[in-house]
């Protein structure tokens, strides 16, 4: 006779603090199925046999609202969860990050060019704001703030954490939604058109609105422009993509720039500067706003003041 994990008792565990990152509901008959070999490429973070394994010993897998076990087997209608058990918390890594806004439910913070988000590292924006948000008071106040979404390692800007369990959720939705406006500030090679790009990213739709704001003579470049960017959609590197495909490579983009033309030592000139948003308690519009970074203003000084020397 087949285990069976419908009614099984399963083991302690502190729902307050668990956050749902991704579902599954199986939606096909099967015959003869277990957990461990249904979850292989379920989700990102399972792509082999070894990572469900993993996974499920760190307690990373429910099934069907119980911690998910290797001999578990899985039939139609079986609810599948990727979870952050929030069980260990990390060593707060030493690095000081601004506070733009905060209260009991959630941050938004200025995440610095070269920091990760998050991950199986120990240099992660996560990990710095350890000690540094105030934990929430409500009573499903996570062990510490989550970010609930991504920037690029190279990008500075605008990130939203999460503090309570709700919190996480709401967002959660609004982006999964495109119910979240965000805008970046960039300097890109040469001189642009007002347009809106559309060209997959990955194979998936995606859709950018490029707005030039201004624009000086460049020795290297012939132009370079201060642009907004608008993304309609969250692709993976998806500003970085759609300008370097128009031929406006963003500058300092060691990976999507131009060969033998990339700003080494200054860094990527994207920054993620506005967000507005529904609050995920009172439903209030939210807007947040930082200035430009002043790298990019100083970038634009220099590159016009060099090319009127040399003309001069």
């Amino acid at each position: 006779m087949k285990p069976d994990s419908s009614n099984r008792v399963g083991f302690s565990f502190d729902h307050k603090s668990m956050i749902v990152l991704k579902e599954h509901t199986v939606s096909k008959e099967l015959s003869s199925v277990r957990l461990v070999d249904y979850c292989i490429g379920l989700f990102p973070q399972t792509p082999t046999r070894n990572a469900v394994k993993k996974a499920m010993k760190r307690g990373e897998i429910m099934h069907n609202s119980i911690l998910g076990e290797t001999g578990f087997w899985v039939k139609q209608h079986d609810l599948i969860q990727l979870i952050d058990p929030q069980s260990k918390r990390p060593k707060p890594f030493p690095l000081e990050i601004e506070i733009i806004h905060e209260e009991d439910s959630f941050a938004v913070v200025l995440k610095p060019a070269g920091l990760v988000i998050n991950g199986n590292q120990f240099r992660t924006l996560e990990n710095a704001l350890i000690d540094q948000l105030t934990k929430s008071e409500s009573e499903d106040a996570l062990k510490w703030g989550r970010p609930v979404h991504r920037l690029d390692s190279a990008t500075s800007g605008l990130v939203i954490v999460a503090k309570t369990l709700l919190a996480h959720r709401e967002f959660g939705n609004l982006f999964s939604e495109r119910k979240i406006k965000k805008q970046y500030h960039a300097i890109v090679q040469g001189k642009p058109d007002n347009q809106t790009i559309t060209t997959n990213v990955d194979t998936k739709s995606a859709e950018s609105k490029l707005t030039v704001l201004s624009t000086v003579p460049s020795l290297r470049n012939e132009f370079l422009s201060l642009v907004l960017l608008e993304p309609s959609t969250g692709r993976t590197h998806q500003l970085r993509k759609h300008c370097a495909e128009i031929s406006h490579p963003i500058v300092g983009d060691q990976l999507y720039g131009e060969k033998d033309n990339v700003m080494k030592h200054k860094g990527l000139f994207l920054a993620a500067t506005y967000l507005e948003f529904k609050h995920p308690i009172t439903s209030e519009v939210v807007k947040i706003a930082i200035p430009i970074p002043a790298k990019f203003q100083a970038l634009m000084k220099r590159e016009e003041r060099r090319f009127v020397d040399f003309e001069s």
